[in-house]
């Protein structure tokens, strides 16, 4: 049955602010009258105590022995810090207890918790006769016993705490969650909170440094890749050090794509452990000594691939040199022949099979050309055969003997089923001399000519279709104004003037006019100029002076000459200009003789209109006559150029042809059919005719 234990009253209490004041005080130590106690328990200190004398202390027991000893109960006495014994001490209480009757001692430890239950245990049963005697365990005994139990709960709660896998995780949540877990209740009654804590908090470092070494071992794995990436040319790098290796990286274009760094080091201490989408490595890694290492390891990788591709290189010129290597002869075969060789020795078996490969490769490939020129060579063996029906056997019987003397014929002995699907494919094409049977393949000219047409030839004919299609309809016109000093703008002003809402009434038609004015000192002439989403009609050049009227010129001259070199841009070089002379405000300058006569001699070079200044200008730049002529001088022009440059664009048939030409080109000549065909592409008045 369970027994309760309280203590009613205490007989003395002592304040730590009042200690060695104690004799200060009353010293009571059994109180008046009455007492309504069952037993007492005697504690008595066995451990070396500071400045105290272990007489005095066993004095004072011996005396509230006495006193406590006149009621009559059961009385324990305690051992206490039996941990920290003083052997004598504790012999010296065992014998004080031995002179009494039925004075037990129990050697206890409240750091350990040892023999603190069992105090109180005896002490019932003492006071219970009903109980039996009580069974005092020796401390040492039970000190072992008591670890046992804790190695056994510190294991349980270790394992528990180990299914915490997140090292953010805090002692708060983690202890609600497992509160009413039977190990985690009895580790903290063993041993209490503050130790489970701090086994928490250990797991938790642990953890966390887990975390910080596979980053890191993942950031040390990474530089050799992001070594490549930025120290991978071995003349920089093999005479430098790693500090100096350090300050280069950080010049290069990719260093922020490799590399990261942070505002606060060391790295493992920031919130950058917890970035793991962010595979940058933090620049302050690299101090360490393995990074170093890995630096040292690059640079001794690139020294020895350099010298593996000389080596290869070597071994290759070696093979070269080797004069009965055969096409198609077997690796094994010539093995024996370069066994000795020290580029062979230095590289490994799969780098000199590569070398070889590539050797049989090139050998093999001049060997077929060879054959093949051979057998133009010896055309007359082709001439009497049946152009539809496969060659006998007796005729290419007699055609091998013919070739079999031939050393070019020889050269393909091991290659003997290449060789014959060579000679079957001369034959064919010969008598048929086609795409499929060019031996060319994807070379052959007549295929590159066809792609060449039906991209370059559509694109034309679509660009034609657009340009009548848009000119023929015209209701809106697109115009460049060129000018400089601000008149290109003032023009555009002038002519919104006349018109409402961007729309401009001219010889009874609506036109909705779209204007770009660009001033002289823009540095985007051509890109304003021509633009898919903006093709101008015209430009209207307007000048007021000598200076303006020079740059125009040398504008228009630019603009044409770039336009020229621009394939996609044919139909610039035939844009209509028109020059505009504007008037001067402040009065009727001694300037404008000359200028009319100098901007109607630009004009006549140019082969442009000139629109002059008409009497009563003034005080305006520009007048309303002056803007309708210039817009009717681009309206004609673009139908001329329509009529003459681009007729609309029909599919003719070869009898229909304006001009036949016969172009004769060889595959394999060192012409491409760009260049063959470029004064046809290039040109203005050329149409497609069929395909082919």
């Amino acid at each position: 049955a369970a027994s309760k234990l309280q203590s009613a009253e205490k007989l003395m209490y002592i304040c730590t602010d009042q200690l060695g004041l104690e004799q200060d005080f009353e010293q009571k130590q059994m109180p008046e009258g009455k007492l309504s106690i069952d037993g007492f328990l005697l504690c008595i200190d066995v451990s070396q105590g500071c400045n105290r004398k272990f007489d005095d202390q066993l004095k004072f027991v011996n005396n509230l022995y006495i006193q406590l000893s006149k009621s009559k109960k059961p009385i324990i006495i305690a051992a206490t810090k039996c941990d920290e014994c003083v052997d004598h001490y504790l012999r010296e209480v065992q014998a004080f207890a031995s002179n009494k009757k039925n004075l037990v001692v129990v050697e206890t430890s409240a750091r350990f918790n040892v023999n603190v239950e069992t105090c109180f245990t005896a002490l019932v049963q003492m006071m219970d006769k009903t109980r039996g005697k009580p069974k005092i365990i020796p401390y040492l005994d039970a000190y072992k016993t008591q670890r046992q139990l804790v190695v056994t709960a510190t294991d349980k709660f270790e394992k528990l705490v180990q299914t915490v896998r997140d090292y953010h995780a805090t002692w708060k949540t983690v202890s609600n969650k497992l509160k009413n877990h039977p190990d985690y209740e009895e580790y903290i009654n063993l041993e209490g909170t503050k130790k489970a804590k701090n086994t928490f908090s250990k797991h938790i470092e642990q953890l966390k440094q887990e975390h910080i070494r596979k980053r890191k071992e993942e950031y040390i794995n990474a530089l050799p890749r992001a070594l490549n990436t930025l120290l991978s040319n071995l003349d920089e790098v093999e005479h430098l050090s790693w500090s100096e290796a350090l300050k280069l990286m950080e010049k290069r274009p990719d260093f922020q794509s490799c590399f990261v760094v942070l505002e606060k080091t060391p790295w493992d201490e920031t919130d950058h452990i917890d970035k793991v989408n962010d595979r940058r490595i933090p620049f302050d890694l690299l101090t360490t000594l393995e990074a170093e290492k890995v630096y040292q390891n690059h640079v001794q990788h690139l020294i020895s691939e350099k010298r593996r591709v000389e080596m290869k290189e070597k071994f290759k010129k070696t093979l070269e040199k080797i004069q009965f290597i055969s096409p198609g002869q077997p690796w094994e075969e010539v093995l024996c022949f370069v066994v000795d060789d020290e580029a062979f020795k230095y590289i490994t078996d799969a780098d000199s099979k590569e070398v070889y490969g590539r050797h049989q490769r090139e050998i093999v490939e001049k060997a077929k050309e060879e054959f093949q020129e051979m057998l133009f060579e010896h055309s007359e063996l082709f001439y009497d055969l049946d152009l539809n029906a496969t060659p006998s056997s007796d005729k290419m019987s007699e055609i091998h003997a013919v070739l079999s003397e031939e050393p070019r014929y020889k050269a393909l002995q091991k290659l003997a089923p290449d060789r014959e699907s060579l000679l079957l494919k001369h034959i064919g094409f010969v008598y048929h001399p086609t795409k499929e049977t060019c031996l060319s393949g994807q070379n052959c000219t007549d295929i590159k000519v066809e792609q060449l047409l039906a991209s370059s030839l559509l694109q034309l004919d679509h660009g034609r279709s657009n340009l009548y299609h848009d000119s023929a309809n015209i209701d809106k016109v697109n115009l460049f104004i060129l000018g400089k000093d601000g008149l290109a703008q003032e023009l555009a002003n002038e002519i919104r003037t006349q018109s409402t809402d961007d729309e401009y009434a001219l010889d009874g038609k609506i036109y909705e006019l779209d204007l770009r004015p660009v001033d002289a000192k823009s540095p985007y002439l051509l890109t304003h100029f021509w633009t898919s989403a903006f093709k101008p009609h015209g430009c209207f050049c307007v000048f007021n002076s000598i200076e303006s009227l020079n740059f125009i010129g040398e504008c228009i001259a630019k603009i044409r000459a770039e336009a020229s070199q621009i394939r996609r841009d044919k139909y610039m070089a035939n844009l209509p200009f028109t020059l505009i002379l504007a008037n001067q405000r402040d009065s009727v300058s001694k300037n404008l003789p000359i200028l009319r006569h100098q901007g109607q001699q630009l004009a006549n070079k140019l082969q442009c209109p000139f629109v002059d200044v008409p009497a009563g200008t003034y005080p305006r730049k520009f007048n309303e006559t002056q803007i309708k002529q210039a817009l009717r001088g681009v309206l004609e022009a673009v139908k001329h150029n329509l009529d003459v440059v681009s007729p609309v664009p029909t599919i003719k048939d070869l009898s229909e042809a304006d001009l036949r030409i016969v172009m004769c080109a060889m595959c394999g000549d060192p012409f491409s059919v760009d260049l063959i065909l470029s004064p046809f592409l290039d040109s203005h008045s050329c149409s497609a005719a069929q395909a082919g």
